[in-house]
């Protein structure tokens, strides 16, 4: 019996061995013949990036397990992608890699596309300044994109006036400046705008004025401070960053009824792509989850790419929302949502298309 039991852990071991040498193998050393791989190329050395590295990782691997037949990835880390990028690309090349995802952060994707050629189908995960180099691709998460889409969602609903309210932070900066852009460029009036710093005074003579919408350029935390000095009758919008899951049910009762934005993955759990793939175990937070999503989408659209469909296939329904192709930018379109008795509550699909942006990214350098 005791062999038995030993023989059947054997064959356990071998088979999950086998399984994962099938998604991710070690970098092969130089006098190693170069073998065919998808390269993903990630700060998880970096101290500020590794953790966000390591979820996207998670969320590549857990994508390539669904397609056993494809190629196999190899993880290539780096410590600061400003200076080992390009050497870790050419490094992957030398190894056989027939396609590349990575860098991360958005100086290491400058940095990357500097390169004059690219012999094979990358995908960086972040925005370059100049977007149009030959089989160089972009794909990230900017929270721009979403403030732009939350300007066509209350333009869509009849508003016409807004008064932005935003933090000291940059993030929040960037928030306020795109939706501010977008809500002019759709024809819509700021009524004002304001700094909340702590100081409730800022809120007391908002008005009930009708047509009028609150864009609120904060996350969870400060939002919890501000929702309380507003009128109820003005709808509140924002973006994915005052949701933090259906789980913090406090937190979304302290937000209830706001209207934002976000992905398939934590507003839809019946989405069939959703459905499609492994959830991480442990759970994630819901920063950590929309990083894991990007993995998925990033491991589908290289895919795409090397499969020459990328023309074809697109949009793409991902599991980090509706994806489009504007020159070389992948582009995503989130999900509108409200906060209601506690819970994130998915709203109809709405017309508004996806919005190429530029500007800063979510992984840049202070």
């Amino acid at each position: 019996m005791q062999r038995v039991f030993l023989l059947l852990l054997t064959l356990l071991a071998l088979y999950v061995s086998g399984f994962a040498c099938a998604t991710t193998e070690p970098l092969a050393p130089d006098d190693e013949k170069p073998e065919p791989h998808i390269a993903l190329l990630l700060p998880l050395k970096s101290a500020i990036f590794g953790s966000a590295a390591d979820t996207v990782r998670q969320g590549f691997q857990a994508a390539a397990i669904i397609e056993r037949q494809g190629l196999p990835v190899r993880v290539y880390s780096s410590l600061d992608e400003d200076k080992d990028i390009t050497m870790l690309y050419h490094q992957a090349i030398g190894n056989g890699a027939r396609a590349v995802v990575g860098p991360l952060t958005r100086s290491g994707t400058s940095a990357l596309a500097t390169e004059q050629s690219f012999p094979v189908p990358t995908l960086a995960l972040n925005v370059a300044e100049d977007p149009s180099v030959s089989q160089l691709y972009f794909f990230g998460m900017a929270a721009e994109a979403e403030a732009r889409q939350v300007a066509h969602l209350g333009n869509q609903q009849g508003l016409h006036q807004a008064i932005i309210i935003a933090t000291h932070t940059k993030l929040s900066q960037r928030l306020q400046f795109a939706f501010e852009e977008e809500w002019n460029g759709l024809g819509g009036v700021i009524l004002r705008e304001i700094e909340f710093n702590g100081d409730r005074t800022v809120l007391a003579d908002i008005a009930d004025m009708p047509d009028t919408a609150i864009f609120l350029a904060a996350d969870a935390e400060k939002a919890r401070l501000i929702c309380p000095y507003l009128l109820n009758k003005l709808p509140i919008y924002a973006t994915s960053q005052i949701f933090v899951g259906n789980d913090d049910s406090l937190t979304n009762y302290d937000l209830n009824g706001i209207r934002f934005v976000d992905m398939p993955w934590l507003l839809q759990a019946d989405h069939p792509a959703v459905m499609a793939y492994p959830r991480a175990d442990p759970p994630l937070s819901a920063d950590r989850e929309r990083l894991y999503a990007l993995g998925i989408d990033a491991f589908r659209l290289i895919q795409l790419l090397l499969d020459n469909k990328i023309h074809t296939a697109l949009p793409l329904d991902g599991v980090s929302g509706d994806i489009q192709l504007y020159g070389h930018v992948f582009q995503r379109v989130a999900i509108p949502a409200v906060l209601s008795q506690g819970r994130a509550q998915p709203q109809s699909p709405q017309t508004f298309q996806a919005i190429p942006i530029f500007a800063d990214h979510v992984f840049s350098k202070p």
